[in-house]
């Protein structure tokens, strides 16, 4: 086998410290597992998304570090059933994890000018 590449050093090193940071507090050794195993299936030649989720990963560590962080909570929906009988939004909404770069939604027709004239 191969020696590991620096990138994949770091995201091994980038691992090992957010465990190490997540200790004692709820839920976060558990995220941190679940994304990196989310993720361990990306090919080794999709670099870029391999550096971007490196990038989020060291954020999300000196956010842990900071200690101003108590716990580890996701912002992204569970790919379940929607709650309610008639949430017929939750069931339409897309569900990509959010972490790929978004494309700003079409708005309604916006006034070139304020109303005061400027």
């Amino acid at each position: 086998m191969s020696r590991p590449s620096r990138l994949q050093r770091q995201v091994l090193s980038l691992y090992r410290e957010l465990l190490r940071a997540g200790r004692g507090k709820p839920g976060a050794e558990a995220r941190v597992r679940a994304e990196f195993r989310q993720h361990a299936s990306l090919p080794r030649t999709d670099v870029l998304r391999i550096e971007y989720l490196y990038r989020r990963g060291r954020r999300q560590l000196q956010l842990l570090r900071s200690g101003h962080a108590t716990a580890m909570g996701t912002f992204v929906r569970p790919r379940g059933p929607p709650e309610g009988p008639g949430d017929t939004a939750a069931r339409d909404a897309p569900l990509d994890g959010g972490d790929a770069p978004r494309r700003p939604r079409e708005s309604p027709e916006v006034p070139e000018s304020l109303p005061d004239g400027r």
